[in-house]
Parts: structure tokens; C-alpha cells; sequence
């Protein structure tokens, strides 16, 4: 029971808002105010030591990873088990379970008092390197099977590489290329007149494809080097030996067009042996075979080397474990979706087979070859084409066969968050080169502010901006658009060589396939170009561009492409005034006539060079300085 004089009970009641009456309202209201406060009282001392700590470690910073566990929570608390089931209010058990609730942890560390920080797992690098998968150990020799060998036709543009293989497959491949050249690399296989079967990589020899020559490189076995025998060594031709001997890999020469009108063979072998090719009948080792793709002459002596030289190299693959082989090419195809061309170097491919090539992942749905007939499996030495891919790999990439997809998911994450890794190392050495600068800068400001004394060093004004934005400056806004990827490569490791300083050159989007609403939308904000290479865009994109003025433009000629760039850039920079000397003339003597009551100086000169014309103007001359000028 309570006691209350008047004036506590008038004070609570108007306070309270009450209506005048017994003191049984006063009395509830009471009561559940000190139940309240002796519940409170029980929590705390219940929990004494959450309190304690939260007070003592309020604000401090913990490091939390994903998954982390109730013992390694303690152990970063450094607290017992016990405080940590208290912190998530009985919610999880078992020193072992991992909390996956980011919400959930994130409100138990704030009742501890502190603040959490998510970092990388400590020590979880290792595990990194376990999980990802990695090409196996070369095999024995006693494990390798017999293959068809891998042969990489290179050579100039225009040398007649792809005419030599039609000549091979009996058909018509250089009919079919824009421009007659060839602009991307081909895998396919054939059966030779001899019942043999090999592998042929097709590469372009257009100075645009390097990355694609060098991957032909590193992927064959055997190189056949065409040569025309009227033109000789050229600028790729130099550039293929090069490569071909960095990667130590057996040359054939084939000396081709010797029908033509100005064919000389033996200056072209000359040119050869100048460039370290010993062929053999200049007393080399190098097989040389002179042919004509054209018209199919020596073509079996051509075949016969071929199937020589790769008897020699006693060329084997293990068609046993799991699938590497290597993407030669990739694409999107309107209908199929995304499809990659693989050689495969070891295991067998078959449908189903889940691939992972750098962070793409494929489930292999279906298996083609270069003529579009299905396969049921892939053994080494031969090309396909998978269909199943879920993001696009790039052209050169490793591709390794893993258990399932949860592995594969696996790798990728793993891949991706080394290159994350990769990455801040990078800007990490940026940074400090920075930092480095702008500490420089301020010591030495700092010493002349000492040495001046008590005269004041004059202030700067704000800070000046770290990017300034030029808008003199004419800017090329361009989108790209490819129907491969290895020719996407080679356009923007053209483009990359761009360094005119009057006319910025900035590629707002690229990728493979067609024009799509995204990239319309983002030419359309930079006012932009866009140019399709090889590709098709829809026609209500197309009547849109029309109507809004956006240029679409389409080529299938890499150098045609690339000259078309040039001309854009042209077009942007402001016409600049050039002189042009059409002649020049010596003085001989001035004298003057009268005109009228005005005396006119005459200048009488001999024309030293060009042509002196009335309606020019003339500069006078003397000593190296402007005298005059006039019509």
C-alpha cells in the first residue's frame, strides 16, 4: 500500500492528464512503473558483464569475414562462447556454426559496443589456391596416343594462305572473305590425299592481328610459312619467323604463286636466308616446297613434308582425364547464343562436360565441327565448336574441365577475387606514387615557408582540381561492335596506338555482337559513332538512327574500318591554314614609275623556281625577315 498527500496526488494527476477520482489510477501507474524498473533490474543483473564490455569497448573497430564462426567470433572479441550467444540473444548454438546473417551479426556486434569491418578471410589465400584448378603435369610418353599434328598457316596479307588451304580441303573459303583477306583465325581439320588426318589454323595477315598470329603460334606444332615468290620476305612475313622461333617451333616454307608473271624463287629464298631461315637449298635444314595454291601444283610434295616432318616430331596426346584445350576464337551467334571454336590438346570432350575458361563457365550442350555437323566427342589434336556457354571467353583463354558446376562457380569466384586482389596491389602502387609526389611538394613548400621567417608565404588560392575537363578539345565518342573476338582484339589494339593530342579518341562501349538498344542509348548520350563490324542491327534501331540523326556505320574490312576512323577524326579537328610556295624569285633592281601624280615602286625579278602567277600574293624577303607583302 501507498500514501500520497494531496499535493502529490493533484501533481500526478495533472501531469497524467487524469479526470479527478479515487487513488486507485495513481496506484496502478505506480506499481507498473516499479515492476518496469525491477525487470530492468533483473536483465542487468543478469547480463553484467555485456554491459561492462560494451562501456569498455565502445566505438573500437573489429575485423569480420563472411562466415565466421561463434569460436572465432570470441576469439576476435576475445571474450568466451557464452557472451557470444548472449550477444545474438540465444539465436545461434554450437561453438562451430558459421553466421551467415550479415544483419544479424552486424546488430550482435553493435550490442557488444563496437563496430565491425568485413576483410578477407585471414590465411584464406591458401585455400584459394586449393580450390582453383590448374593444367595437369605433362604425361608420360608412355600415355600419349598418336594425333593429327597442328599446323599453323602464316605468312603477308595477300600471300595466298587461305587460297592454300581451299586448294587442301577442296573448297572455296577466299570467296567467301570480305576484301578477299582473311580477318579471323580458323581451326578445322582435314583428310589429306593420303588418308592423313591434320588440324589447320587459318591466321590473318593483316598487321592488325598479331595476338592472333602469336596464339597460332603457341598452339601448333608444325608452322607453314607461305611466301609469295614475286613479292618475297614482307613486313608479316619477318614478323611470323620471329615469333615462330621464340616459340621454337618447327618452320615449313611454301614458296607460292611461282606461275606468276614476276615470280622469282630465288630471291625470295635469298630474302629468307638474310632473315636467319636456312632452307635446304642453300645448304640449310629448312624444307622448302615450291607450290602454286592456285592452279594445285606440288601440292603432294607440300603434304608428303608435312606428314614428315610430323612423323619426326612423333607427335602424341593423352586422351585420358579431364578436357584442356585452348579457345581459338568466340562469338555470338543471334540463334545459338554464345559459342567458342577449341582445340582440344588433352582428355576427350564430350557433351555435357562442364568447362570453366578464365571467369567463364560453359555446360557443353552441343559439339560441331568447322562444317556444322554434330559430334558426340572430341579427342586431342581436333577443333570444335561448344555451344553452352554462360558468359562469353575470350579468344587465347585455357579452358580445363571441372566436376560440376558448383566447382566451377567456385573456381570463377575464387579467379575473380584474385584479380580483385591483382588490382588494389596495382592502385596500391599508384597511390603511394602519389602520395609520394604530394609529400615532396609539401616539404619543400614547408622549407621555404621556414626559410622566409616571418615574411609570409603568398597563398596559392583553393586547391586546383586533379582532372580538369577540356572542352576545346574536339572528342571522338565511339561505340564498337564486332562479330568476333579475336577481331574485337585487334581493332582495339589498333585504336590503343592513338595518341594525337588535337582530337581525344574515347571508346564509350565494345563487345561482341549485334547492335543492341544499350549501345544506341549510350551513343546517343556521348553523340557518338557506332561502328558494326561485320555485324547486324535491328531494323528499328536502324530507322530510329535515322530519324534522330545517330550515324550507324558498318563495315567488314578491318583497314576500311580503320581508315573510316581517320576520316571521322579529320572531319572533327577546325581547318588549318597551309602555305604552299608556287614559285620563287631573286630581285634584280627597284626602280620607280609614275602613275599619275603618284610614284610606284617597281621590284624587277628573275623567276628562280615554280611559277610566278598574278592573282598570288608575294612575300619580299630579306635577310630572313618579312620585308613586304602584297598582291
Amino acid at each position: 500500500m501507498f500514501i500520497y498527500n494531496k499535493k502529490e496526488i493533484l501533481f500526478v494527476r495533472n501531469s497524467l492528464g487524469l479526470l479527478p477520482g479515487s487513488y486507485n489510477s495513481i496506484h496502478k501507474i505506480h506499481t507498473n512503473q516499479l515492476l518496469m524498473k525491477k525487470r530492468k533490474t533483473a536483465e542487468e543483473r543478469k547480463l553484467p558483464n555485456m554491459i561492462e564490455y560494451s562501456k569498455k569497448s565502445k566505438g573500437e573497430i573489429v575485423d569480420i569475414w563472411r562466415g565466421i564462426t561463434v569460436a572465432e567470433l570470441a576469439k576476435v572479441l576475445q571474450t568466451n562462447v557464452n557472451f557470444v550467444y548472449e550477444l545474438f540473444l540465444g539465436n545461434v548454438s554450437g561453438r562451430d556454426t558459421p553466421i551467415i546473417d550479415l544483419k544479424e551479426l552486424h546488430n550482435a556486434i553493435r550490442r557488444s559496443g563496437r563496430r565491425m569491418r568485413i576483410i578477407a578471410k585471414p590465411g584464406n589465400e591458401e585455400i584459394f589456391e586449393d580450390k582453383d584448378v590448374f593444367p595437369r603435369p605433362p604425361p608420360c610418353k608412355s600415355e600419349l596416343k598418336p594425333r593429327p599434328p597442328i599446323v599453323t598457316v602464316m605468312g603477308h596479307v595477300d600471300h595466298g594462305k587461305t587460297t592454300l588451304l581451299d586448294a587442301l580441303r577442296h573448297s572455296h573459303v577466299v570467296d567467301q572473305e570480305f576484301g578477299g583477306i582473311t580477318q579471323h583465325i580458323g581451326a578445322f581439320s582435314v583428310t589429306l590425299d593420303s588418308g592423313a588426318k591434320v588440324t589447320f589454323l587459318d591466321t590473318p595477315g593483316h598487321a592488325a592481328f598479331t595476338a592472333m598470329r602469336a596464339r597460332g603460334v603457341n598452339l601448333t606444332d608444325i608452322i607453314v610459312l607461305v611466301v609469295a615468290a614475286d613479292d618475297g620476305v614482307m613486313e608479316q612475313t619477318i614478323e611470323c619467323i620471329s615469333m615462330a622461333q621464340q616459340a621454337k617451333v618447327p618452320i615449313l616454307v611454301a614458296i607460292n604463286k611461282i606461275d606468276a608473271p614476276k615470280a622469282n624463287v630465288k630471291n625470295a629464298e635469298q630474302m629468307l636466308l638474310q632473315k636467319g631461315i636456312q632452307v635446304e637449298s642453300l645448304g640449310g635444314d629448312v624444307q622448302t616446297v615450291k607450290i602454286s595454291a592456285l592452279k594445285r601444283i606440288n601440292l603432294e610434295q607440300l603434304t608428303e613434308a608435312l606428314a614428315v616432318q610430323a612423323e619426326l616430331m612423333e607427335i602424341g596426346g593423352d586422351p585420358t582425364g579431364p578436357v584442356e584445350a585452348v579457345v581459338v576464337d568466340s562469338k555470338i551467334d543471334p540463334h545459338r547464343g554464345r559459342l567458342c571454336t577449341v582445340v582440344v590438346q588433352r582428355g576427350t570432350l564430350k557433351k555435357g562436360d562442364v568447362l570453366v575458361a578464365d571467369t567463364a563457365l560453359a555446360k557443353v550442350r552441343l559439339l560441331k565441327d568447322e562444317q556444322g555437323n554434330a559430334l558426340e566427342e572430341v579427342t586431342p589434336g581436333f577443333p570444335a565448336e561448344i555451344e553452352g556457354w554462360k558468359d562469353l571467353p575470350s579468344a587465347g583463354e585455357l579452358v580445363l574441365q571441372v566436376d560440376s558446376e558448383k566447382q566451377a562457380r567456385a573456381v570463377i569466384r575464387i579467379r575473380e577475387e584474385k584479380k580483385d586482389l591483382e588490382k588494389q596491389q596495382i592502385d596500391k602502387v599508384a597511390i603511394g606514387a602519389k602520395e609520394e609526389m604530394h609529400q615532396k611538394a609539401y616539404k619543400e613548400r614547408l622549407q621555404l615557408k621556414r626559410r622566409l621567417g616571418r615574411f609570409k608565404l603568398k597563398n596559392d588560392g583553393p586547391r586546383k582540381p586533379e582532372i580538369v575537363d577540356d572542352n576545346t578539345l574536339p572528342v571522338l565518342h565511339l561505340v564498337l561492335k564486332t562479330d568476333v573476338d579475336g577481331t574485337l582484339e585487334a581493332i582495339l589494339q589498333t585504336l590503343s596506338t592513338y595518341n594525337y593530342r588535337e582530337c581525344g579518341l574515347d571508346i564509350v562501349n565494345y563487345g561482341v555482337g549485334a547492335v543492341t538498344e544499350n549501345d544506341f542509348e549510350l551513343a546517343q548520350a556521348f553523340k557518338g559513332v557506332i561502328y558494326a563490324f561485320n555485324v547486324a542491327c535491328p531494323n528499328n534501331l536502324q530507322k530510329r538512327a535515322e530519324s534522330e540523326g545517330l550515324p550507324i556505320k558498318h563495315h567488314n574490312v578491318i583497314y576500311k574500318l580503320i581508315d573510316t576512323i581517320k576520316q571521322d577524326i579529320n572531319e572533327l579537328l577546325p581547318p588549318r591554314e597551309v602555305e604552299e610556295i608556287l614559285g620563287e624569285a631573286t630581285v634584280l633592281q627597284q626602280f620607280f614609275i609614275n602613275e599619275g601624280r603618284k610614284s610606284i615602286p617597281i621590284a624587277g625579278c628573275r623567276c628562280e623556281s615554280g611559277v610566278l602567277k598574278k592573282a598570288s600574293l608575294y612575300r619580299v624577303v630579306r635577310n630572313g625577315q618579312t620585308v613586304h607583302e602584297v598582291k
